[in-house]
Protein backbone atom coordinates (compact mmCIF):
# COMPACT_ATOMS: atom_id res chain seq x y z
CA UNK A 1 0.00 0.00 0.00
CA UNK A 2 1.28 2.52 -0.39
CA UNK A 3 3.31 5.78 0.06
CA UNK A 4 4.13 2.85 -1.51
CA UNK A 5 1.96 0.15 0.02
CA UNK A 6 0.51 3.07 2.67
CA UNK A 7 -0.36 6.61 2.42
CA UNK A 8 2.78 7.51 4.69
CA UNK A 9 4.60 5.87 1.79
CA UNK A 10 3.67 8.68 -0.76
CA UNK A 11 6.08 11.32 0.33
CA UNK A 12 8.71 8.33 0.02
CA UNK A 13 6.96 7.32 -3.41
CA UNK A 14 6.97 11.04 -4.97
CA UNK A 15 10.44 11.05 -5.31
CA UNK A 16 11.84 12.06 -2.08
CA UNK A 17 15.36 10.77 -1.36
CA UNK A 18 15.54 7.14 0.30
CA UNK A 19 17.61 6.89 2.99
CA UNK A 20 16.14 7.64 6.34
CA UNK A 21 13.53 6.00 9.20
CA UNK A 22 11.11 6.96 6.44
CA UNK A 23 12.46 6.43 3.36
CA UNK A 24 11.43 3.41 1.17
CA UNK A 25 9.62 3.30 -2.15
CA UNK A 26 6.70 2.78 0.19
CA UNK A 27 5.29 6.01 2.21
CA UNK A 28 1.50 6.53 1.29
CA UNK A 29 -0.49 4.30 0.80
CA UNK A 30 -0.23 1.38 3.06
CA UNK A 31 1.41 2.97 4.88
CA UNK A 32 0.74 3.40 0.31
CA UNK A 33 -1.17 0.65 2.52
CA UNK A 34 3.50 5.63 1.29
CA UNK A 35 0.38 1.79 5.77
CA UNK A 36 -0.25 3.70 0.40
CA UNK A 37 1.35 3.22 -0.29
CA UNK A 38 1.46 1.10 1.08
CA UNK A 39 -0.79 -0.17 2.73
CA UNK A 40 -3.47 -1.34 0.10
CA UNK A 41 -5.04 -3.18 -2.78
CA UNK A 42 -6.23 -6.45 -3.53
CA UNK A 43 -9.35 -7.57 -5.08
CA UNK A 44 -12.45 -8.88 -4.01
CA UNK A 45 -11.92 -12.55 -4.00
CA UNK A 46 -15.81 -13.71 -4.78
CA UNK A 47 -15.43 -11.53 -7.70
CA UNK A 48 -15.14 -13.23 -11.32
CA UNK A 49 -11.86 -13.88 -12.82
CA UNK A 50 -12.41 -12.18 -16.51
CA UNK A 51 -10.18 -13.56 -19.35
CA UNK A 52 -7.33 -11.07 -21.12
CA UNK A 53 -9.49 -9.52 -23.31
CA UNK A 54 -12.52 -8.73 -20.93
CA UNK A 55 -13.50 -5.47 -20.91
CA UNK A 56 -11.16 -4.50 -23.82
CA UNK A 57 -11.66 -3.77 -27.41
CA UNK A 58 -10.44 -6.49 -29.65
CA UNK A 59 -6.63 -6.78 -31.43
CA UNK A 60 -8.06 -4.91 -34.79
CA UNK A 61 -9.26 -1.74 -32.86
CA UNK A 62 -6.56 -1.55 -31.35
CA UNK A 63 -4.14 -1.15 -34.18
CA UNK A 64 -3.17 2.41 -33.76
CA UNK A 65 -1.71 1.74 -30.52
CA UNK A 66 0.41 -1.44 -31.32
CA UNK A 67 1.87 -0.31 -34.88
CA UNK A 68 2.90 3.31 -33.32
CA UNK A 69 6.35 3.71 -33.21
CA UNK A 70 8.69 3.93 -29.95
CA UNK A 71 10.96 6.97 -30.37
CA UNK A 72 13.98 6.60 -28.10
CA UNK A 73 15.49 9.77 -26.83
CA UNK A 74 17.99 11.12 -24.01
CA UNK A 75 15.41 11.07 -20.90
CA UNK A 76 14.53 14.87 -19.59
CA UNK A 77 15.37 13.73 -16.14
CA UNK A 78 18.77 14.58 -16.04
CA UNK A 79 19.68 12.34 -13.37
CA UNK A 80 18.69 9.31 -15.80
CA UNK A 81 20.28 10.84 -18.69
CA UNK A 82 23.33 11.24 -16.87
CA UNK A 83 22.62 7.47 -15.69
CA UNK A 84 22.59 6.28 -20.13
CA UNK A 85 18.64 5.60 -19.66
CA UNK A 86 16.28 6.28 -22.66
CA UNK A 87 12.89 7.55 -22.54
CA UNK A 88 9.66 7.63 -24.71
CA UNK A 89 6.51 8.04 -24.87
CA UNK A 90 3.84 5.91 -26.04
CA UNK A 91 -0.47 6.53 -26.53
CA UNK A 92 -2.64 4.78 -24.99
CA UNK A 93 -6.12 4.24 -24.93
CA UNK A 94 -8.11 6.05 -21.94
CA UNK A 95 -10.79 3.55 -22.58
CA UNK A 96 -9.54 0.29 -23.72
CA UNK A 97 -13.50 -0.72 -24.42
CA UNK A 98 -13.42 2.23 -26.83
CA UNK A 99 -10.15 2.68 -27.96
CA UNK A 100 -11.37 5.21 -30.72
CA UNK A 101 -12.00 7.71 -28.50
CA UNK A 102 -9.99 9.56 -26.23
CA UNK A 103 -5.81 9.11 -25.77
CA UNK A 104 -3.33 9.67 -23.10
CA UNK A 105 0.03 9.05 -22.56
CA UNK A 106 2.54 6.72 -20.66
CA UNK A 107 6.21 7.74 -20.15
CA UNK A 108 8.65 4.63 -20.30
CA UNK A 109 12.54 4.28 -20.07
CA UNK A 110 15.06 2.46 -20.74
CA UNK A 111 18.43 0.92 -19.81
CA UNK A 112 19.73 -1.13 -22.86
CA UNK A 113 20.96 -4.44 -22.98
CA UNK A 114 24.77 -4.95 -23.22
CA UNK A 115 25.76 -8.55 -23.33
CA UNK A 116 25.03 -10.51 -26.59
CA UNK A 117 23.64 -12.92 -24.57
CA UNK A 118 20.47 -10.80 -24.01
CA UNK A 119 17.59 -12.44 -21.37
CA UNK A 120 14.93 -10.46 -23.13
CA UNK A 121 12.83 -7.68 -21.30
CA UNK A 122 12.40 -6.81 -17.49
CA UNK A 123 9.70 -4.23 -16.50
CA UNK A 124 9.05 -2.53 -13.83
CA UNK A 125 6.10 -2.00 -12.38
CA UNK A 126 4.85 1.27 -10.43
CA UNK A 127 7.53 1.93 -7.58
CA UNK A 128 4.49 1.75 -5.28
CA UNK A 129 1.95 3.59 -3.78
CA UNK A 130 -0.19 3.11 -5.87
CA UNK A 131 0.82 6.76 -7.26
CA UNK A 132 4.57 5.59 -7.40
CA UNK A 133 6.89 7.03 -10.37
CA UNK A 134 8.65 4.25 -11.93
CA UNK A 135 11.09 5.34 -14.71
CA UNK A 136 14.19 5.20 -12.08
CA UNK A 137 13.27 1.55 -11.60
CA UNK A 138 16.14 0.29 -13.94
CA UNK A 139 18.86 1.74 -11.95
CA UNK A 140 17.38 0.50 -9.15
CA UNK A 141 17.52 -3.49 -9.89
CA UNK A 142 20.69 -3.16 -12.26
CA UNK A 143 22.63 -1.38 -9.17
CA UNK A 144 21.22 -5.10 -7.29
CA UNK A 145 21.95 -6.98 -10.61
CA UNK A 146 25.64 -6.01 -11.05
CA UNK A 147 26.18 -5.25 -14.20
CA UNK A 148 26.80 -8.60 -15.56
CA UNK A 149 23.18 -9.96 -15.26
CA UNK A 150 21.74 -6.45 -15.68
CA UNK A 151 23.49 -6.39 -19.13
CA UNK A 152 21.14 -9.18 -20.13
CA UNK A 153 18.28 -7.77 -19.95
CA UNK A 154 16.85 -4.82 -21.53
CA UNK A 155 15.47 -2.73 -18.42
CA UNK A 156 12.29 -0.98 -19.06
CA UNK A 157 10.34 1.50 -16.63
CA UNK A 158 7.10 3.10 -16.31
CA UNK A 159 5.56 6.02 -14.71
CA UNK A 160 1.85 4.48 -15.13
CA UNK A 161 -1.09 6.04 -16.24
CA UNK A 162 -2.13 9.19 -14.04
CA UNK A 163 1.38 9.40 -12.60
CA UNK A 164 4.99 11.22 -13.01
CA UNK A 165 5.57 12.45 -16.87
CA UNK A 166 2.32 10.19 -18.19
CA UNK A 167 -0.82 11.86 -18.47
CA UNK A 168 -0.95 12.88 -14.77
CA UNK A 169 -3.36 13.96 -12.06
CA UNK A 170 -3.10 16.64 -9.22
CA UNK A 171 -6.39 16.97 -7.41
CA UNK A 172 -5.27 19.46 -4.72
CA UNK A 173 -5.88 17.55 -1.84
CA UNK A 174 -4.85 19.78 1.25
CA UNK A 175 -2.79 16.89 2.94
CA UNK A 176 -2.75 13.37 3.27
CA UNK A 177 -5.69 11.30 3.15
CA UNK A 178 -4.74 8.33 5.37
CA UNK A 179 -5.29 10.13 8.54
CA UNK A 180 -6.29 8.55 12.50
CA UNK A 181 -10.05 9.14 12.91
CA UNK A 182 -8.77 10.80 16.10
CA UNK A 183 -9.58 10.12 19.85
CA UNK A 184 -13.67 10.73 20.32
CA UNK A 185 -16.40 10.77 18.05
CA UNK A 186 -16.05 14.43 17.23
CA UNK A 187 -12.38 13.66 15.86
CA UNK A 188 -13.83 10.38 13.91
CA UNK A 189 -16.38 13.07 12.60
CA UNK A 190 -13.67 15.62 11.62
CA UNK A 191 -12.33 13.17 9.56
CA UNK A 192 -15.34 11.96 7.40
CA UNK A 193 -15.57 15.93 6.59
CA UNK A 194 -12.37 15.93 5.60
CA UNK A 195 -12.21 12.87 3.28
CA UNK A 196 -15.68 14.31 1.90
CA UNK A 197 -13.39 17.18 0.68
CA UNK A 198 -10.91 15.32 -1.13
CA UNK A 199 -12.76 13.42 -2.78
CA UNK A 200 -14.34 16.20 -4.04
CA UNK A 201 -11.83 18.14 -4.82
CA UNK A 202 -10.54 15.37 -7.29
CA UNK A 203 -14.45 14.62 -8.80
CA UNK A 204 -14.55 18.33 -9.33
CA UNK A 205 -11.18 18.33 -11.50
CA UNK A 206 -11.07 14.81 -12.98
CA UNK A 207 -14.91 13.40 -13.80
CA UNK A 208 -13.56 11.96 -17.24
CA UNK A 209 -10.34 10.90 -16.27
CA UNK A 210 -10.93 9.04 -12.60
CA UNK A 211 -12.53 6.09 -13.57
CA UNK A 212 -9.91 4.59 -15.68
CA UNK A 213 -7.10 5.06 -13.81
CA UNK A 214 -7.44 1.09 -12.34
CA UNK A 215 -4.97 -1.44 -11.96
CA UNK A 216 -6.56 -3.55 -15.11
CA UNK A 217 -6.17 -0.53 -16.89
CA UNK A 218 -2.53 -0.18 -16.20
CA UNK A 219 -2.10 -3.87 -16.82
CA UNK A 220 -3.21 -3.15 -20.29
CA UNK A 221 -1.29 -0.66 -20.98
CA UNK A 222 1.95 -2.64 -19.53
CA UNK A 223 0.86 -5.36 -22.53
CA UNK A 224 0.55 -2.46 -24.92
CA UNK A 225 4.11 -1.66 -24.10
CA UNK A 226 5.33 -5.61 -24.46
CA UNK A 227 3.55 -5.49 -28.00
CA UNK A 228 5.31 -2.77 -28.78
CA UNK A 229 8.74 -3.97 -27.84
CA UNK A 230 8.27 -6.98 -29.90
CA UNK A 231 8.75 -9.16 -27.22
CA UNK A 232 6.46 -12.49 -26.93
CA UNK A 233 7.10 -12.50 -22.82
CA UNK A 234 7.85 -9.67 -20.75
CA UNK A 235 9.95 -10.49 -17.08
CA UNK A 236 8.38 -7.99 -14.72
CA UNK A 237 9.65 -6.92 -11.09
CA UNK A 238 7.38 -5.23 -8.58
CA UNK A 239 7.52 -3.48 -5.43
CA UNK A 240 4.31 -3.30 -2.77
CA UNK A 241 1.35 -2.04 -4.70
CA UNK A 242 3.52 -2.92 -7.77
CA UNK A 243 2.54 -6.73 -6.43
CA UNK A 244 -0.93 -6.38 -7.01
CA UNK A 245 -0.08 -5.20 -10.26
CA UNK A 246 2.01 -7.94 -11.49
CA UNK A 247 -0.31 -10.42 -9.99
CA UNK A 248 -3.34 -8.88 -12.18
CA UNK A 249 -1.00 -9.02 -15.15
CA UNK A 250 -0.37 -12.74 -15.07
CA UNK A 251 -3.93 -13.63 -14.61
CA UNK A 252 -5.40 -10.97 -17.46
CA UNK A 253 -2.81 -11.93 -19.88
CA UNK A 254 -1.83 -15.86 -18.91
CA UNK A 255 1.37 -16.63 -20.86
CA UNK A 256 2.74 -13.82 -21.60
CA UNK A 257 4.91 -13.09 -18.50
CA UNK A 258 8.51 -14.66 -17.93
CA UNK A 259 10.49 -13.97 -14.90
CA UNK A 260 8.12 -12.86 -12.21
CA UNK A 261 9.65 -11.11 -9.34
CA UNK A 262 6.52 -9.33 -6.17
CA UNK A 263 8.80 -8.01 -3.39
CA UNK A 264 6.75 -7.09 -0.42
CA UNK A 265 3.15 -8.52 -1.12
CA UNK A 266 0.21 -7.84 -0.77
CA UNK A 267 -3.17 -9.94 -0.02
CA UNK A 268 -4.70 -9.94 -3.88
CA UNK A 269 -7.79 -11.25 -2.35
CA UNK A 270 -9.06 -7.65 0.12
CA UNK A 271 -9.98 -4.74 -1.18
CA UNK A 272 -7.84 -2.11 0.60
CA UNK A 273 -10.62 -0.87 2.90
CA UNK A 274 -10.06 -4.81 4.16
CA UNK A 275 -6.50 -4.73 4.06
CA UNK A 276 -5.68 -1.62 5.54
CA UNK A 277 -7.04 -2.93 9.45
CA UNK A 278 -4.19 -5.30 9.25
CA UNK A 279 -1.48 -2.42 9.16
CA UNK A 280 -2.77 -1.92 12.69
CA UNK A 281 -1.12 -4.48 14.79
CA UNK A 282 1.63 -4.76 12.74
CA UNK A 283 2.75 -1.64 13.48
CA UNK A 284 2.11 -1.58 17.20
CA UNK A 285 4.06 -4.34 17.04
CA UNK A 286 7.10 -1.94 15.59
CA UNK A 287 6.24 1.03 18.57
CA UNK A 288 7.05 -1.74 20.95
CA UNK A 289 9.95 -2.56 19.74
CA UNK A 290 11.18 0.64 18.97
CA UNK A 291 9.99 2.02 22.50
CA UNK A 292 11.60 -0.51 24.26
CA UNK A 293 15.54 0.30 22.27
CA UNK A 294 14.04 3.92 22.89
CA UNK A 295 13.71 3.71 26.88
CA UNK A 296 16.99 2.02 26.85
CA UNK A 297 18.57 5.56 26.00
CA UNK A 298 16.20 7.63 28.10
CA UNK A 299 19.39 9.87 29.33
CA UNK A 300 20.00 10.97 25.18
CA UNK A 301 15.77 10.85 24.45
CA UNK A 302 13.91 11.34 27.82
CA UNK A 303 10.77 9.45 26.17
CA UNK A 304 10.80 7.06 29.47
CA UNK A 305 12.74 4.59 31.08
CA UNK A 306 10.60 1.48 30.21
CA UNK A 307 8.71 0.58 27.13
CA UNK A 308 5.33 1.10 28.54
CA UNK A 309 6.75 4.67 29.72
CA UNK A 310 7.63 5.18 26.10
CA UNK A 311 4.53 4.37 24.81
CA UNK A 312 2.53 6.48 27.30
CA UNK A 313 4.63 9.24 26.25
CA UNK A 314 3.48 8.62 22.31
CA UNK A 315 -0.11 8.54 23.64
CA UNK A 316 0.11 11.45 25.41
CA UNK A 317 1.82 13.05 22.61
CA UNK A 318 -1.27 12.57 20.57
CA UNK A 319 -3.75 13.16 23.43
CA UNK A 320 -2.15 16.68 23.80
CA UNK A 321 -2.49 17.47 20.11
CA UNK A 322 -6.16 16.43 20.15
CA UNK A 323 -6.89 19.39 23.02
CA UNK A 324 -4.63 21.96 20.57
CA UNK A 325 -2.35 21.17 17.86
CA UNK A 326 1.40 21.40 18.22
CA UNK A 327 3.03 23.97 16.86
CA UNK A 328 6.26 23.02 15.30
CA UNK A 329 8.08 25.83 13.67
CA UNK A 330 5.49 27.37 11.04
CA UNK A 331 3.73 23.60 11.50
CA UNK A 332 1.10 22.21 13.23
CA UNK A 333 0.41 18.76 14.13
CA UNK A 334 -3.08 17.17 15.40
CA UNK A 335 -4.45 14.38 16.80
CA UNK A 336 -5.17 13.01 13.00
CA UNK A 337 -1.72 13.65 11.66
CA UNK A 338 0.54 12.74 14.39
CA UNK A 339 -0.07 8.48 13.87
CA UNK A 340 0.19 8.78 10.53
CA UNK A 341 3.53 10.47 10.44
CA UNK A 342 5.03 7.89 13.48
CA UNK A 343 3.64 5.23 10.91
CA UNK A 344 5.43 7.04 8.25
CA UNK A 345 8.66 7.59 10.10
CA UNK A 346 8.47 4.13 12.15
CA UNK A 347 9.01 1.79 9.76
CA UNK A 348 12.81 0.46 9.29
CA UNK A 349 14.38 -0.58 12.23
CA UNK A 350 17.84 0.39 11.03
CA UNK A 351 16.69 3.73 12.37
CA UNK A 352 15.83 3.56 16.17
CA UNK A 353 18.27 6.85 16.44
CA UNK A 354 16.61 8.59 14.21
CA UNK A 355 12.87 7.64 15.07
CA UNK A 356 13.63 8.40 18.56
CA UNK A 357 15.06 12.05 17.51
CA UNK A 358 11.63 12.73 15.52
CA UNK A 359 9.45 11.78 18.65
CA UNK A 360 12.06 14.16 20.94
CA UNK A 361 10.85 16.90 18.63
CA UNK A 362 7.05 15.79 19.15
CA UNK A 363 7.62 15.62 22.86
CA UNK A 364 8.60 18.74 22.80
CA UNK A 365 6.42 20.49 20.94
CA UNK A 366 3.64 18.69 23.18
CA UNK A 367 5.36 20.62 26.54
CA UNK A 368 4.98 23.83 24.70
CA UNK A 369 8.34 24.50 23.26
CA UNK A 370 9.25 26.88 20.79
CA UNK A 371 12.10 25.00 18.01
CA UNK A 372 12.23 24.85 14.33
CA UNK A 373 11.78 21.52 13.08
CA UNK A 374 14.62 18.80 12.08
CA UNK A 375 14.68 18.60 7.96
CA UNK A 376 12.86 14.91 8.32
CA UNK A 377 9.81 15.85 10.65
CA UNK A 378 9.66 19.16 8.51
CA UNK A 379 9.12 17.18 5.72
CA UNK A 380 6.34 14.76 7.06
CA UNK A 381 4.59 18.04 8.21
CA UNK A 382 4.98 20.19 5.14
CA UNK A 383 1.36 20.40 2.73
CA UNK A 384 2.06 18.46 -0.49
CA UNK A 385 3.64 19.97 -3.07
CA UNK A 386 2.79 19.03 -6.80
CA UNK A 387 4.93 15.30 -6.87
CA UNK A 388 3.19 14.08 -3.60
CA UNK A 389 0.12 15.71 -4.51
CA UNK A 390 0.51 13.06 -7.85
CA UNK A 391 0.88 10.22 -5.82
CA UNK A 392 -1.86 11.06 -3.22
CA UNK A 393 -4.31 11.68 -5.68
CA UNK A 394 -3.69 8.67 -7.37
CA UNK A 395 -3.80 6.47 -4.05
CA UNK A 396 -7.29 7.50 -4.22
CA UNK A 397 -8.18 7.16 -7.72
CA UNK A 398 -6.89 3.54 -7.79
CA UNK A 399 -8.55 2.66 -4.51
CA UNK A 400 -11.66 3.68 -5.85
CA UNK A 401 -11.47 2.92 -9.41
CA UNK A 402 -10.35 -0.52 -8.63
CA UNK A 403 -13.02 -1.81 -5.29
CA UNK A 404 -15.66 -0.27 -4.23
CA UNK A 405 -15.70 0.36 -0.65
CA UNK A 406 -18.27 0.17 2.46
CA UNK A 407 -20.33 3.51 2.81
CA UNK A 408 -21.58 2.80 6.50
CA UNK A 409 -20.25 5.54 8.44
CA UNK A 410 -21.04 3.33 11.51
CA UNK A 411 -18.75 0.09 10.04
CA UNK A 412 -15.77 2.05 10.47
CA UNK A 413 -16.57 4.43 13.76
CA UNK A 414 -17.25 0.24 15.15
CA UNK A 415 -14.06 -0.74 13.76
CA UNK A 416 -12.32 2.59 15.00
CA UNK A 417 -13.71 1.50 18.75
CA UNK A 418 -13.38 -2.16 18.85
CA UNK A 419 -9.33 -1.26 17.54
CA UNK A 420 -8.65 0.69 20.62
CA UNK A 421 -8.10 -1.82 23.21
CA UNK A 422 -4.84 -3.73 21.31
CA UNK A 423 -3.90 -0.73 19.08
CA UNK A 424 -4.36 2.56 21.36
CA UNK A 425 -1.70 4.54 18.82
CA UNK A 426 -2.75 2.81 15.35
CA UNK A 427 -6.32 1.44 15.48
CA UNK A 428 -7.49 4.54 15.14
CA UNK A 429 -5.57 5.12 12.23
CA UNK A 430 -5.70 1.88 10.51
CA UNK A 431 -9.29 1.45 10.65
CA UNK A 432 -10.03 4.66 9.76
CA UNK A 433 -13.08 5.71 7.19
CA UNK A 434 -11.98 5.55 3.55
CA UNK A 435 -12.14 8.00 1.07
CA UNK A 436 -13.90 5.51 -1.46
CA UNK A 437 -16.48 5.56 1.37
CA UNK A 438 -17.58 9.10 -0.72
CA UNK A 439 -16.76 8.04 -4.72
CA UNK A 440 -19.61 8.56 -6.44
CA UNK A 441 -19.47 6.06 -8.59
CA UNK A 442 -19.06 2.04 -8.50
CA UNK A 443 -15.70 0.90 -10.28
CA UNK A 444 -16.56 0.11 -14.26
CA UNK A 445 -15.22 -3.53 -13.98
CA UNK A 446 -14.79 -6.19 -10.98
CA UNK A 447 -11.97 -6.60 -9.30
CA UNK A 448 -9.62 -9.43 -10.67
CA UNK A 449 -9.67 -12.55 -8.78
CA UNK A 450 -6.20 -13.60 -8.78
CA UNK A 451 -5.41 -17.45 -9.08
CA UNK A 452 -2.64 -19.43 -11.94
CA UNK A 453 -0.05 -21.67 -11.67
CA UNK A 454 2.28 -18.80 -12.84
CA UNK A 455 6.02 -19.46 -11.41
CA UNK A 456 7.07 -16.29 -9.38
CA UNK A 457 9.16 -15.16 -6.42
CA UNK A 458 7.69 -13.57 -3.58
CA UNK A 459 10.07 -11.51 -1.43
CA UNK A 460 8.87 -10.76 1.76
CA UNK A 461 10.56 -9.56 5.34
CA UNK A 462 8.65 -10.87 8.39
CA UNK A 463 8.20 -7.38 10.07
CA UNK A 464 7.01 -5.21 7.43
CA UNK A 465 4.30 -2.72 8.81
CA UNK A 466 3.19 -1.62 5.34
CA UNK A 467 2.40 -4.78 3.51
CA UNK A 468 1.65 -7.32 6.37
CA UNK A 469 3.92 -10.94 5.74
CA UNK A 470 0.02 -12.76 5.84
CA UNK A 471 -0.88 -10.80 3.09
CA UNK A 472 2.73 -12.14 1.02
CA UNK A 473 1.31 -15.58 2.46
CA UNK A 474 -1.95 -15.41 1.10
CA UNK A 475 -0.84 -14.53 -2.47
CA UNK A 476 1.87 -17.17 -1.93
CA UNK A 477 -1.14 -19.60 -1.48
CA UNK A 478 -3.23 -17.54 -4.40
CA UNK A 479 0.20 -18.80 -6.68
CA UNK A 480 0.35 -21.80 -5.85
CA UNK A 481 3.55 -22.56 -8.25
CA UNK A 482 5.49 -19.70 -6.75
CA UNK A 483 8.33 -19.58 -3.95
CA UNK A 484 8.65 -17.55 -1.00
CA UNK A 485 11.59 -15.66 -0.32
CA UNK A 486 11.29 -14.58 3.68
CA UNK A 487 13.75 -12.51 5.33
CA UNK A 488 13.35 -12.85 9.44
CA UNK A 489 13.77 -10.54 12.50
CA UNK A 490 13.60 -7.25 9.79
CA UNK A 491 11.35 -5.07 9.61
CA UNK A 492 11.33 -2.89 6.60
CA UNK A 493 9.09 -2.47 3.51
CA UNK A 494 10.81 -3.40 -0.14
CA UNK A 495 14.28 -5.72 -0.04
CA UNK A 496 15.20 -6.24 -3.15
CA UNK A 497 17.74 -3.19 -4.19
CA UNK A 498 16.68 -1.09 -1.57
CA UNK A 499 18.00 -3.30 1.97
CA UNK A 500 21.50 -4.68 2.34
CA UNK A 501 20.60 -8.68 2.22
CA UNK A 502 22.75 -11.11 0.40
CA UNK A 503 20.95 -13.90 1.11
CA UNK A 504 17.71 -12.43 -0.76
CA UNK A 505 19.66 -10.63 -3.10
CA UNK A 506 21.05 -14.34 -4.27
CA UNK A 507 18.02 -15.65 -4.29
CA UNK A 508 16.12 -13.15 -7.12
CA UNK A 509 19.79 -13.02 -9.42
CA UNK A 510 19.88 -16.85 -9.55
CA UNK A 511 15.99 -16.68 -11.04
CA UNK A 512 16.30 -13.77 -13.38
CA UNK A 513 19.33 -15.69 -14.76
CA UNK A 514 18.10 -18.73 -14.66
CA UNK A 515 14.53 -18.48 -15.18
CA UNK A 516 14.60 -21.74 -12.76
CA UNK A 517 12.74 -21.02 -9.47
CA UNK A 518 14.65 -22.50 -6.30
CA UNK A 519 12.69 -26.00 -5.28
CA UNK A 520 11.73 -25.04 -2.15
CA UNK A 521 11.09 -21.51 -0.36
CA UNK A 522 13.98 -19.84 0.74
CA UNK A 523 14.64 -18.17 4.62
CA UNK A 524 17.10 -15.99 5.03
CA UNK A 525 18.52 -14.33 8.26
CA UNK A 526 19.64 -10.53 8.97
CA UNK A 527 22.93 -9.81 8.50
CA UNK A 528 24.88 -7.92 11.12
Amino acid sequence: MARNATPSAARATAGKATRGPARSTARSAALTAALVSALALGALAAAPAPGPSAGAAAPAALARFTHQPVRWAACPDQDLAKAGLSCADISVPLDYRHPRGRTIKVAVSRLAATRPDRLGVLLHGTGGGPGGRGLNGPLLTSAAMGPALAGRFDLIGMDPRGVGRSTRINCGLTGEWFRSAGLDRAGFDESVTYEKQQVERCQRKYPDLLPYFTTRNTARDMDLIRTLLKTPKISYIGISYGTYLGAVYTQMFPGRADRVVLDSALDPARTPAQAFPALGAANERYLDDWARWTAGRNAEYGLGRTGHEVRATVQRIIARAARRPLQIGKYQADEHIIPSLLAGILADDRYFAEQAGIVRELHRAARGERFEPSELLREYLSPPDGELDNALSMNIAIFCGDASAPRDLGWYWRNVQHSRATQPVYGPLANTVFPCAFWPRKPLEAPTRVGNGHPAMIVQSTGDTRTVYEGAMALHRALPASRMVTLRNVRRHGLYGLYPNRCVTDAVNAYLASGRQPNTDVTCDREP
